[in-house]
């Protein structure tokens, strides 16, 4: 699932072709991905006045007053926006396009999207998937002291799946959060109760880092190398010797959806 450093990115690249162009056409399709399909017509003619991520959300603007409408988007594990020129091929068919915006100059398309919400004003302020949201730790105004009271609340959750409560802290996904727990030295299955209020700060504080550090371009990397295979920690080295002590790396799954956890048994010890 793209985390919130790739919503970030997401964001600025489209909104470097659409805020301030008018829509041309938008339309969504329905496909195997999306069950309800919302009507898209009616944003043909209004200009687009702004395109922000929010956590893993995307957010698009369109017309002003009463006319205001967002476009919400969450990609999950199978989405993707694209953007293209006039009269450019697409890298993916048509079919799988499930969100398509138009105006004179360029395209934006999104593919294979299980989520996608026309809102009005009203609808945008009652929107539990926003309303819910923790701290965006790309956001602005992320105050850290929010987020660690969030999870403090979780406290019967093991941190690995704590950090990806969005309703605690937002963007954070698969991969930042076995990052983060292992540059942190903090083993995934420890009650978020067990953790010193200082030691869920630094977790936290690394993990932003981690998102800030991959908005403006390129392969996300923690360990500073950006060679292919060597930009990682412990994330997809199941069974392979720890970069900082040699141990044989561990995979489990944890929560309820079963998410890959990987760390080092002697680096984030759970005792």
């Amino acid at each position: 699932m793209p985390e919130g450093d790739t919503l970030f990115r997401t964001a600025v690249s489209l909104r470097r072709v659409l805020v301030g162009e008018t829509i041309v056409e938008a339309r969504a399709q329905p496909g195997p991905m999306l069950r309800r399909v919302p009507d898209l017509s009616l944003l043909a003619g209004l200009r687009i006045g702004a395109v922000e991520s929010r956590g893993k959300h995307l957010l698009i603007v369109f017309g002003e007053g009463e006319h205001r409408r967002t476009l919400r988007t969450h990609l999950r594990m199978t989405g993707s926006w694209h953007r293209y020129r006039a009269g450019e091929p697409w890298r993916l068919p048509q079919r799988r396009a499930t969100v398509v915006l138009r105006t004179s100059s360029a395209v934006a398309v999104c593919f294979d999207c299980p989520t996608v919400e026309l809102l009005t004003d009203v609808g945008l302020a009652r929107s539990k998937a926003l309303t819910t949201l923790g701290p965006d730790l790309l956001g602005p105004a992320f105050d850290v002291a929010v987020a660690i009271s969030n999870l403090q609340k979780l406290e019967e959750l093991a941190i690995g799946e704590a950090l990806l409560d969005q309703r605690a802290l937002a963007g954070i996904g698969n991969v930042v959060r076995n990052e983060a727990l292992f540059m942190e030295r903090i083993h995934p299955w420890l009650r978020v109760g067990d953790i010193k209020a200082a030691d869920l700060e630094r977790l936290v504080i690394s993990a932003q880092r981690v998102l800030r550090s991959a908005t403006s371009g390129g392969a996300r990397t923690t360990t500073g190398v950006p060679l292919r295979g060597a930009r990682l920690w412990v994330y997809g080295r199941a069974g392979r010797p720890c970069r900082r002590c040699g141990t044989r790396i561990e995979l489990g799954r944890q929560g309820e959806l079963a998410r890959l956890t990987y760390w080092c048994p002697s680096c984030q010890r759970q005792a």
